[in-house]
């Protein structure tokens, strides 16, 4: 999963940035809003963490730019504490959640994992796909009960394809969601992550949809 992460301050964004890589994501990072609107109109992210308080260009224009163009990735937009109109017409442009500075990072996490999985269509924060269940929580998957030995990029496709199980991925869908965009990518080694995960999951649980990509989805088993 790609995360936007949108702070001017320094300290906050290394600390944001940080806590994301571990929880497992890969992130793209903007201190200003001119930038961020540039990032966020023309890369596929799957969330947003969007302070409002922005030199160059207000968090505010920003989102109501995003979604004036169509742009529908979830956005949590962070405010002062009490500046409650600022949460107000930051929802009305178009947030999906909104976090008050300060705040702890667990909470913020916890805030992003919903909204990604409310975006997927998945209300628990266990997404089932037959024996195989992804724990967003604890950042983890499990088939059978047995927690799989994974690489962080083989999570990465893994989870992925979990949120949007049942629909046909493709090779530069998953480039685009596993890697940051000052990383090297090479669509050739998602073709290796995915024969890893084959070996880790029950066969035929990883379609090959001829021309679109690869499609995740349950297998009936004896």
């Amino acid at each position: 999963m790609r995360i936007l992460v949108v702070e001017d301050e320094p300290t906050l964004q290394a600390q944001l940035a940080e806590a994301l890589a571990a929880a497992g994501y890969v992130t793209d990072r903007a201190d200003n809003g001119v930038d961020a609107h540039f990032l966020g109109d023309s890369e596929p992210y799957d969330a947003a963490i969007l302070d409002l308080g922005l030199p160059r260009m207000d968090g505010l224009t920003v989102l109501r730019k995003w979604r004036a163009a169509g742009r529908t990735m979830p956005v949590l937009i962070l405010t002062a504490r009490d500046s409650w109109h600022e949460k107000v017409a930051g929802i009305d442009a178009g947030a999906d959640d909104y976090l008050a500075k300060p705040f702890h990072m667990e909470e913020l996490l916890a805030r992003l994992r919903a909204l990604i999985r409310r975006a997927g269509g998945h209300a628990s924060a266990e997404i089932a796909c037959g024996p195989l269940v992804l724990d967003t929580r604890q950042g983890r998957a499990m088939l059978d009960g047995q927690t799989l030995t994974l690489t962080s990029h083989e999570f990465r496709v893994l989870s992925y394809l979990m949120h949007h199980q049942g629909e046909a991925i493709s090779r530069s869908d998953l480039v685009e969601h596993i890697y940051a965009q000052d990383f090297d990518r090479d669509s050739n080694t998602v073709e290796v992550f995915i024969a890893r995960l084959r070996k880790k999951l029950p066969p035929g649980m990883i379609e090959t949809v001829r021309g679109l990509g690869y499609r995740l989805r349950a297998q009936d088993r004896p």
